[in-house]
């Protein structure tokens, strides 16, 4: 015998249960009961009178057939509803024919509307309400009331009964069904007021937070003393806090790992650390390539919101497998890295020491992360306590996740959404430059408002189409460094969409280029532009001017930072770089240099290590050599040929030619 579908039966015993008789209206979804059967009410059982009261009415709306099919299905039926409170001593609704009810709206839905007719809809929850609360007896009594209603009243019923098949009670399905009433007690409500984020974040939290020491005390007096910098990093987190807490539930992590990203970045995808870490996670670049982070000229996978999140939480995740579920010590070597943490453990267990992590040996900043973390938390869980108001966060998506199938203008993206570029760069931070990475990923964020109008736009352009293209001429002494410079891009790209299978390019060759559909300023929160501002801000000591320095072949940070008394720390800085960041031939520098250095363009003392990494050669020229082959062929530029060797860039080079060349051999 054939069973209702679950869906159709969750949505009628969610009907039912919900019914308050007494008001004709359903019922919010806290008031679903469970099934069960040995279940009895949460509250005083109603008096023998009021019994006898609802069994007569129930038994003035039924006939004697139908009082039989009650009887005979209570027998059968091991399963009953526990009533909530308020249906504990209400009487059955009046049977009136042109009453209909209304479900609330997590209930509307097509299957329930054409499965379930008013009627129905009312006689059983009106049955729900009687004292008895037998969940397959209401059924069985439906299931008999095929043959005694109307035919025309019964049309829709004798068709689904006819499909679905008729109800029998089981084991198995009195299990389906609790499981599925749990799902719908768990499932959040659709309502427009979402409700706050953070209130669902307290309830997933796991570490110990009634830990107490000097550590966290310090660290909970200067967010107190700080609340100007919560309001504005809880804001900025705004667009992303909803996915790291999804992605946490999960892989069901601790739920203050969803903060983590305040103490390592303050919420900002566009953080840049002095150890070169980046992004909401702060990853570094090595350990952003062991989790796949990709990082390259036209994207940063560690700003990635979605591909560090992933990342992050999949290191978290094997950190704790590595100290046995310890979160303390997986934290600490998020931070300062693993090996150290082991070490400082092994070191206080060879002396006889506690290994907790407030016993450990560690750096300074690592003593201060994990406190910074738990503060935080301690402060989340009761806000009230610390007197503290955080912004309301809507508990449901900001954003939406759209496949473009290509590479495509972010300007153009973002006229297609109907935002703001702004708006495009914070949602796809990874994304350094004026358009999305040519090798991917192809995907964009957008607000979850915009993605419809986003979609069918996109749909109706054509691939083609989603970027500008110009056709460039080489001129002499053209190389596709120059090139794609100029148009800001890269040789990788132009030599992709040209099929170039090298470097060596022609003059009055012409060569199919992409470019931005907009001036330089409009994407303004480019990897460039956010520099510009970046050091437009900065000013040196008094004394100094502002010069731009064009890196050439060989040179190290160390050495410009020398060339012009100035440090290494603050030429990284005015740069937006790591002292440790590599720096190559071509690239512009910033510096603040004392008006008595000389000009940027000067060239540079030798300062090199006793490695001497730069050699002098000497080159003949062949026949078919150009200035932009050889510049190629040694990883220098033109202008370093033109200037070592003293040519004329109007004149070609002559087969036997002698050109002297600085080569750095680390890069052959």
């Amino acid at each position: 015998m054939r069973h209702f579908p679950l869906i159709v039966l969750l949505l009628l015993i969610n009907a039912c249960a919900s019914f308050d008789s007494s008001r004709g209206q359903l019922a919010p979804p806290s008031s679903v009961p469970s099934v069960s059967s040995n279940t009895t009410s949460n509250k005083s059982e109603p008096t023998p009178d009021i019994e006898s009261k609802e069994n007569t009415q129930v038994s003035e709306q039924i006939s004697n057939t139908q009082e039989s099919g009650i009887k005979q299905a209570s027998t059968a039926s091991k399963a009953k509803l526990q009533p909530s409170p308020e249906h504990t001593s209400t009487t059955p609704a009046s049977n009136s024919d042109n009453e209909a009810l209304t479900a609330p709206p997590y209930l509307i839905s097509q299957i329930f509307d054409e499965t379930v007719e008013p009627k129905e809809k009312f006689f059983v929850s009106g049955l729900l309400s009687s004292p008895d609360e037998d969940l397959f007896s209401s059924f069985a009594l439906n299931n008999k009331l095929i043959d005694s209603a109307s035919a025309e009243h019964n049309k829709q019923q004798n068709r689904n009964y006819e499909q679905y098949g008729f109800i029998t009670p089981t084991d198995e399905l009195e299990q389906k069904v609790n499981q599925e009433l749990q799902l719908l007690r768990d499932r959040p409500s659709h309502n427009p007021d979402q409700g706050d984020l953070l209130d669902d974040i307290r309830k997933h939290f796991t570490l110990d937070l009634t830990l107490d020491n000097k550590r966290i005390q310090s660290q909970l007096r200067w967010y107190v003393n700080n609340p100007n910098y919560l309001d504005r990093t809880f804001k900025r987190s705004s667009r992303y806090l909803h996915h790291v807490v999804q992605e946490v539930k999960k892989r069901k992590l601790p739920m203050e790992l969803a903060l983590l990203p305040f103490v390592e970045s303050a919420y900002d995808p566009f953080a840049y650390s002095h150890g070169r870490a980046s992004g909401l996670w702060q990853f570094i670049p090595g350990t952003g390539k062991i989790y796949g982070l990709h990082q390259n000229w036209w994207y940063d996978g560690r700003r990635d919101v979605l591909a560090s999140t992933q990342g992050a939480l999949e290191y978290l995740s094997y950190l704790s497998r590595r100290f046995d579920g310890n979160w303390l010590h997986a934290l600490a070597s998020y931070n300062s890295g693993s090996g150290r943490v082991s070490k400082a453990i092994k070191r206080n267990k060879k002396l006889g020491k506690p290994q907790d992590f407030w016993s450990l040996k560690l750096p300074r900043e690592t003593r201060a992360y994990v406190p910074k973390l738990l503060a935080l938390a301690k402060i989340v869980k009761s806000p009230e306590k610390y007197n503290i108001q955080f912004p309301k966060i809507a508990d449901k998506p900001y954003f939406e996740t759209v496949q473009t199938g290509g590479q495509i203008d972010l300007a153009q993206a973002a006229t297609l959404a109907g935002i703001d570029i702004k708006e495009i760069y914070k949602l796809n931070p990874g994304f350094n430059q004026w358009a999305s990475a040519p090798m991917g990923p192809h995907r964009l964020l957008v607000p979850i408002e915009s993605a419809k109008q986003f979609k069918a736009a996109l749909t109706e352009l054509p691939p083609e189409k989603r970027l500008n293209w110009t056709r460039y001429s080489i001129k002499r002494g053209d190389s596709l460094i120059r090139i794609a410079k100029k148009f800001n891009t890269t040789p990788a790209l132009i030599k992709q969409v040209n099929q170039l299978r090298s470097n060596t390019i022609r003059e009055k060759q012409k060569l199919l280029i992409p470019v931005a559909s907009e001036g330089k300023a409009y994407y303004n929160l480019s990897q460039h532009n956010r520099l510009k501002r970046k050091q437009d801000k900065i000013s040196g000591s008094q004394g100094s001017k502002k010069l731009r320095y064009k890196v050439r072949s060989g040179d190290t940070m160390w050495d410009i930072s020398r060339a012009h008394k100035v440090g290494v720390r603050s030429l990284a800085k005015w740069n937006g770089m790591a002292p440790t960041d590599p720096i190559k031939p071509g690239q512009e520098l910033i510096i603040w240099s004392l008006k008595d250095v000389g000009k940027a363009s000067m060239p540079l003392p030798s300062f090199r290590d006793k490695r001497q990494m730069i050699r002098k050669i000497g080159y003949r020229v062949r026949k078919g050599d150009s200035l932009a082959r050889i510049a190629s062929k040694f990883s220098v530029t033109i202008n370093d040929l033109v200037s070592w060797n003293k040519l004329n860039k109007k004149k070609y080079l002559q087969p036997g030619q002698k050109l002297t060349i600085y080569v750095d051999i680390t890069a052959t």
